[in-house]
């Protein structure tokens, strides 16, 4: 059932069973089947450098770039990817390589990512509920207001933000075809009937289309760079630039995470982790992601750049 080395206890069928750390040797807990996570530091570092990114967001707004500012700004960036570095490698290393997610832990998992994507939906829905109180708002004044407001040239749709469309429907599609890959290498696997060059086929598919959608999700980026770079107003021109921005800017924001969430699952598929016996919730997780941040774009691009131009 187990056996214990210098620094670890190694599991074998551990199908319902709990790991847990104490002074650096593991043991083999209740048959509950919940995982009762290590002490760990990564919370707090994670919180503290959060705060130092607000503080530095809010100093910028109202002071201005100041060294000190400027400062804090990186030193806080810097901690966040240490942590978040550290802290997803040690739940890889717990459900990769120690069998500490079982079956009720991983349903527990999605049904936590589920309630976060959930939460995430009505945060942009508050955003969707401002920008249509103040457009409908501004139009409904029997001609006497315009939306976009007066000396505000909107952005036109059929260019860049048409292509970043183009783009994200694109990476979509990649990152299901990268889905089904890995779906089908284990499948594979499981069933025994493949041979090793059809398993390796769908492993170099999985790379593959993973690699695309990262791509495709730096060139997105890069292009709502440009479109902000070359925009004919900014976020303080009226309240169509502070919502415009905001809009797009925290959609970008979620473009960045998913794009470092694939990233990540593209290093873990070649150093194959997702294989069968192993689960593969990190990816499952990140598609979602993925494609909750490609309908949300489609209700930006219909009626922030389309409709309210």
């Amino acid at each position: 059932m187990f056996w214990l080395t210098s620094k670890v206890l190694v599991c074998s069928g551990t199908s319902n069973l709990l790991c847990g750390r104490f002074d650096s040797v593991y043991f083999l807990l209740a048959r509950t089947g919940y995982h009762l996570v290590d002490v760990s530091p990564w919370p707090i570092s994670a919180a503290l450098s959060a705060l130092g990114l607000t503080s530095a967001f809010i100093g910028l707004a109202f002071e201005g770039g100041s060294t000190i500012v400027e400062i804090s700004f990186i030193c806080s960036l810097v901690l966040l990817i240490l942590t978040l570095i550290r802290w997803w490698g040690d739940v890889i290393v717990e459900s990769t390589f120690l069998g500490c997610h079982t079956s009720l832990v991983v349903r527990n998992l999605r049904i936590g990512m589920l309630l976060f994507i959930l939460s995430e939906i009505f945060f942009f829905v508050s955003f969707f509920w401002a920008f249509f109180y103040v457009s409908i708002g501004e139009l409904s004044s029997h001609g006497v207001s315009f939306w976009p407001p007066m000396g505000t040239k909107a952005i036109y749709p059929w260019k860049v933000p048409f292509l970043n469309t183009a783009v994200l429907l694109g990476s979509g599609a990649t990152v299901t075809w990268a889905h089904n890959a890995v779906s089908a290498h284990n499948l594979d696997m499981e069933n025994n009937k493949s041979s090793i060059l059809i398993n390796k086929k769908w492993w170099i598919h999985g790379l593959l289309s993973l690699g695309i959608t990262v791509g495709l999700g730096v060139f997105f980026t890069w292009l709502q760079f440009n479109e902000y770079y070359m925009s004919s107003f900014s976020m303080a021109d009226s309240v169509y630039g502070s919502v415009f921005f905001m809009m797009t800017g925290f959609h970008g924001m979620h473009v960045l995470v998913g794009t470092v969430f694939l990233l990540v699952c593209w290093f873990r598929l070649y150093l194959h982790h997702f294989s069968f016996h192993h689960h593969y919730f990190g990816l499952d997780a990140a598609v979602w992601y993925w494609h909750f941040v490609d309908i949300v774009w489609i209700g930006l691009f219909s009626f922030v750049y389309v409709w309210g131009y």
